[in-house]
């Protein structure tokens, strides 16, 4: 630590010569003027260090003893900026370099968003930047407070915002509101209708009345559980039968049968690359881009485009808005090849065995199924017979219109 101090203050090696260089130490001491190093160059020649702030004091005291001072070198930071006293270049160098630093400090180099789980980070970094706030900006000149509340009536799914300014890093802290639960709000009623033709395997109303029992054939669109119940009155009444409505529910299971078809060319467009490219190059600094292919164009018809883009980094991994791009472009000529038959029939029975599985749900089981294809024209048909259980029954509002009670009910 004391190295350090005196580096800062900076020391002087001198000599001192006389006939009695020991009575120099004396005087030294009493005045307290620090020395150290001493070494005895003859018995007339002392070489000794003192700091810089005392040799003026310490040649005052050697004129007193009868002895001369000569000064050797010097250390330390007051030396150093000595060298440069004369070369005004430099200084006004050194000086607008630290104005620009205490400058620049002041301006938002990056923006980190935390406490967000169900916004994207990217909505509400653009809501920021209509309120002004995006990288390059003086932080001083923003009223973090009302960009925050301004931001919160955009963002109806954050319930509090804070903005924190912590030299050129800007945090942006959200909290996310609770939703409301949703109301259960039925309006009309429903019928649980037939998505699809099949024989009846298994019905489970919830609510509703079934229409259908196992066994029973259905047709795609047919009400299998209705919405609509009747009540009819007592036995030899004359009352008429009454009806009201609900919301069906339930589960009806039936054995389907599913027919899917698919087609795909026989002959499919490749690219071959030609070998020409170009790279393109861009710069982009707090939002503003610079071009360097502004008056260049691309000369072939048809070519790829891969953009790389080499971004700053701070060592503690925020990215800074410094940007580099480079659009490599590659030239390409199309050619037509002819597709294997067989990779191309594997690659569509895959997909229909995946539209069929979409069409019965996780539920429902594949009992049995038979590809077969056929070459039409230069196109590869498949066709896919499948039979299935499934659950068939599918909630839909309902269209009907209750009965009018028949007041003339016959008894018997």
């Amino acid at each position: 630590m004391r190295q350090v101090e005196n580096l800062l203050r900076g020391t002087v090696t001198l000599t001192a010569r006389g006939p009695f260089p020991e009575r120099l130490l004396n005087l030294c001491a009493q005045e307290q003027v620090p020395c150290w190093g001493l070494e005895w160059v003859d018995e007339h020649v002392l070489r000794l260090i003192t700091l810089r702030q005392k040799l003026r004091r310490l040649e005052e005291l050697a004129q007193r003893v009868g002895c001369e001072v000569e000064i050797e070198g010097s250390r330390g930071l007051p030396a150093f900026l000595r060298r440069f006293r004369k070369r005004y270049a430099f200084l006004v160098g050194l000086a607008l370099s630290v104005a620009a630093v205490c400058f620049l400090s002041q301006f938002i180099l990056t923006i980190q968003v935390t406490g967000n789980e169900q916004v994207s980070t990217a909505s509400i970094l653009s809501q920021l930047r209509q309120q002004g706030v995006r990288p390059g900006v003086y932080g001083p000149s923003l009223d973090r407070k009302a960009i925050a509340q301004r931001a919160l009536l955009e963002l109806p799914d954050l319930s509090w915002m804070s903005i924190n300014l912590y030299g050129t890093k800007l945090e942006v802290v959200v909290r996310e509101a609770v939703k409301a639960p949703e109301l259960d709000r039925e309006e009309g009623y429903y019928d649980v209708v037939s998505q699809a033709d099949g024989i009846i395997l298994q019905v489970e109303p919830l609510a509703g009345e079934a229409l259908v029992a196992e066994g029973d054939t259905v047709a795609k669109g047919e009400v299998v559980i209705s919405g609509l119940i009747s009540m009819p009155p007592p036995q030899y009444s004359d009352l008429p039968t009454r009806y009201y409505q609900t919301h069906a529910r339930g589960r009806v299971w039936a054995r389907t049968w599913r027919t899917l078809r698919g087609v795909i060319p026989l002959q499919a467009q490749v690219k071959e690359y030609t070998g020409e490219d170009r790279t393109l190059w861009s710069v982009s600094l707090f939002g503003f881009s610079l071009d360097f292919f502004r008056n260049s164009s691309i000369p072939w018809e048809s070519y790829d485009k891969i953009t790389t883009v080499y971004q700053g980094d701070l060592p503690g991994g925020q990215r800074l808005p410094m940007m580099l791009t480079a659009q490599r472009c590659r030239a390409y000529e199309t050619k037509s090849v002819d597709v294997d038959v067989e990779a191309a029939q594997a690659l569509v029975e895959e997909g229909l065995e995946r539209r069929l599985q979409d069409l019965i749900g996780p539920d429902g089981q594949v009992l049995s199924q038979n590809f077969t294809a056929r070459v039409s024209d230069g196109m590869l048909e498949v066709t896919l017979s499948a039979e299935c259980q499934e659950e068939i029954g599918q909630e839909t509002p309902s269209t009907r219109e209750i009965p009018e009670e028949d007041s003339s009910a016959e008894q018997e």
